[in-house]
């Protein structure tokens, strides 16, 4: 079964099964991404550009002599500058630590029969401690490894926060998910890591622009629509909006966001039943799913004759991506790996 990056199989509430996939909070408003209306045969025209993502602040560099302040959800909070023993418990955060260079000593992981995420380098995640599912960590475990910071966040474990400062100081962000770069400067600064993790944007900000120029330039690559589709099990389909983690990807890359975004609540996502299936439809689409390809239903509609029916996949441009890399992961590592995919699919003709 794929892995997951909710702490448990969402279930079909809208509401519940949109924290469980990013967490967005009430507090992020949508900026409208366009809008457009359906075809004939039920597929979206190209929408307007999805907006502009907020830009990217770091902290100063650490000012005492052996710890540092870092400005978190929960208020600031007094770090080592260099802490050696972290734990984190959400898949961004690992992703964040593996991404510089900080092996942790111990994480939590999407379920009980997964471990870490697949993606990452094997030899970077060996001898890191299971501490628990990702919502419910084992707080026991998590002190026996006597770190001295821990990273997670406030739609995670706000609950917890008492208990897991009284372990260590820490460090939490208001939610995962699409504020995923601004996150990463957190963990950055929390990790002492700035000037690496400076580097990193640069470098996938340059491969982004690669992407681009790949695609025949941002003018070429605005007229290409691209869809990202989960099948999940519990829960209705989801096509993914212009606050997604992997919607801000594709807008680095500047393809075209299909109409769909527009009714993404909270810009997150739109979910849609098999018969809506055909609204998923764009020149090229992407899907993954959570849980078996039979009970998240996608085998029973990829077979269907409304998916066969669909451009994408009439083209040959329907292409199954792995849900840890390009869902779960919400960090660098996976987002820079998410676009030489990208690349190769969308410049390789069919």
């Amino acid at each position: 079964m794929p892995r997951t990056s909710a702490p448990s199989k969402p279930p079909t509430r809208r509401r519940t099964a949109l924290a469980a996939a990013t967490a967005l909070t009430a507090s992020l408003t949508l900026a409208a991404c366009g809008s457009s209306t359906p075809s004939a045969s039920g597929a979206s025209k190209t929408a307007a550009d999805c907006p502009a993502q907020p830009e990217t602040t770091w902290a100063r560099p650490a000012s005492g002599p052996g710890d540092h302040t870092v400005h978190t959800a929960m208020g600031d909070v007094r770090v080592p500058n260099s802490p050696q023993r972290v734990v984190v418990l959400d898949t961004a955060e690992l992703d964040s630590a593996i991404t510089l260079g900080v092996k942790p000593v111990g994480a939590t992981r999407s379920d009980v029969d997964s471990g870490f995420l697949d993606y990452l380098p094997k030899d970077r995640l060996a001898g890191i401690k299971d501490v628990g599912k990702i919502g419910a960590p084992n707080l026991e475990a998590v002190a026996a490894l006597k770190p001295d910071l821990i990273l997670t966040s406030k739609v995670r474990d706000g609950a917890r926060y008492a208990q897991l400062k009284a372990i260590a100081p820490t460090v939490m962000t208001e939610t995962t998910g699409y504020p995923w770069k601004q996150n990463f400067a957190t963990h950055a600064d929390a990790l002492g890591k700035i000037p690496e993790a400076k580097k990193t944007v640069a470098a996938y900000d340059s491969h982004a622009k690669e992407v681009t120029r790949a695609l025949g330039g941002p003018a070429a690559a605005r007229k290409l629509t691209t869809n990202v589709v989960r099948f999940v099990e519990g829960a209705d389909t989801r096509i993914y909006g212009c606050r997604s983690y992997i919607g801000t990807i594709l807008n680095d890359i500047g393809t075209g966001p299909t109409a769909v975004v527009k009714d993404a609540e909270d810009g997150l996502m739109t979910e849609v039943g098999p018969e809506e299936i055909g609204r998923a439809d764009a020149d090229a689409v992407f899907y993954t799913a959570y849980g078996s390809p039979e009970k998240s239903r996608e085998t029973q509609v990829t077979r269907g004759a409304l998916w066969k029916n669909m451009k994408a996949v009439k083209n040959h441009r329907a292409v199954r991506v792995d849900d840890q890399l390009w869902i779960q992961g919400i960090g660098y590592t996976a987002a820079d790996r998410i676009l030489t995919q990208l690349k190769t699919e969308l410049t390789t003709k069919h």
